[in-house]
């Protein structure tokens, strides 16, 4: 076998870098050793940025999006007993968030695949890279109990925090950056309609919460726990109530609960490698950086690695620039750290850690105070929220 960009992993991230490709005439194979309907079965993200939402846009996948996502202006901030309403739009010039989950992200991409014949091969067994500092690099792998090779131009790794392509570097040739969190977030989807029309992050004295949700009649709701809780300890019962205990008395007052769908403990954690290139593969998502969730940043950071490195190949192929490929790795990083500090900042800002004593839970308390009170405190939220700009490839771009 053999194609321009062999990509590792058909989640979000490598299906969009596919078809993006695909659509500039430059050949891609996708591998991944999970099966179609386990990719399809995660419960992730489901708040994309305005860069994001355009992006998808522009790689033909949006229909669906735009007719059943839900478009928000805002969101709440809920505290000390009262809520305080981002105007997103208002603070940015018109941009805003769109919710549509991770899921339909990856389904529509799918859908897109194949019906233009790309190729992915699912459920590809002991991958390994080889020859990456070469001009010929290649991928290997065992489909149906043989050995195949996939000879390539470039290398995306697309595959995670726990892939291989990441692995596939010398530990040397990496610095690594990681800060984890001393609790996580008990999450739990559910077939009820929401309790606000946009989310909300409720900061209090029994830790932090949010509700979320995925459509008009499904919600996503998060409650901050211990990072040695097991999901199996709390029932649908306990959920909820703690959850109503966390937020504002009209909120928790109409609040719908019912049967849990999927519920799961997810830890915190930040993590970021420099560079994010070896050679001629390449890192994104979470194969070169985690963020909490709080920001709602993960997936719309994978996609802005996405738009770099798509458009530093397609100058490539189309003009021969291949001295832009050394620029990838720094110009992620420069986005993919302002991300990590305003994740950060909103971690430290709304949950309890373990062993905050009064003086910094006074602190943390007046610094929320201190951004809402004023109008360049919310553009500074609104702004960060929205998502920054994708960073040009070329200066002068």
């Amino acid at each position: 076998m053999k194609t321009q960009v062999a990509i590792i992993g058909a989640g979000p991230s490598g299906l969009l870098l596919g078809q993006l490709l695909h659509k500039a005439g430059i050949a891609n194979i996708i591998i991944e050793r999970q099966s179609a309907d386990y990719v399809l079965g995660r419960i992730r993200a489901g708040v994309l940025e305005q860069g994001m939402v355009e992006l998808l846009r522009e790689a033909g996948v949006g229909a669906r999006m735009d007719a059943e996502g839900l478009p928000h202006s805002g969101f709440e901030l809920a505290f000390d007993g009262r809520r305080e309403h981002i105007d997103l739009k208002a603070l940015t010039g018109g941009k805003g968030v769109m919710i549509y989950g991770q899921t339909e992200v990856t389904r529509d991409l799918m859908a897109a695949r194949q019906a233009c014949g790309a190729v992915t091969v699912y459920q590809a067994d002991n991958v390994r890279l080889h020859d990456l500092k070469s001009e010929r690099p290649y991928l290997t792998f065992e489909k149906n109990g043989e050995i195949q090779r996939l000879d390539c131009d470039y290398i995306a790794g697309c595959d995670g925090y726990h892939g291989i392509a990441r692995q596939s570097i010398p530990a040397q040739a990496l610095k690594i950056f990681e800060r984890v969190y001393p609790f996580g977030w008990l999450g739990v989807l559910a077939d009820t309609p929401p309790v606000s029309d946009e989310l909300v992050y409720a900061r209090h004295e029994r830790g932090f919460a949010l509700c979320s949700m995925r459509s008009p009649t499904r919600t996503r709701y998060y409650v901050q726990v211990g990072a040695e809780e097991k999901v199996e300890d709390w029932s649908d019962e306990r959920f909820w109530s703690e959850l109503k205990s966390r937020l504002p008395a009209d909120l928790a007052e109409r609040l719908v609960t019912g049967p849990s769908i999927e519920k799961s403990i997810a830890p915190l954690r930040s993590f970021v490698v420099e560079p994010m290139q070896y050679g001629t593969l390449f890192l994104l998502g979470d194969a070169a950086h985690i963020v909490p969730p709080t920001g709602a940043k993960g997936l719309n950071l994978a996609a802005s690695d996405v738009s770099t490195l798509y458009n530093i190949l397609r100058k490539v192929y189309a003009e021969g620039r291949s001295d832009l490929l050394e620029r990838y790795s720094q110009i992620c990083l420069r986005r993919i750290w302002k991300a990590e500090r305003f994740s950060w900042w909103m971690t430290s800002l709304l949950h309890r850690f373990p062993d905050s004593d009064a003086f910094s839970q006074r602190i943390q308390q007046t610094e929320l105070e201190y951004y809402v009170s004023s109008e360049a405190g919310r553009t500074v939220l609104a702004e960060n929220y929205v998502g920054l700009p994708y960073e040009p490839i070329e200066e002068d771009a």
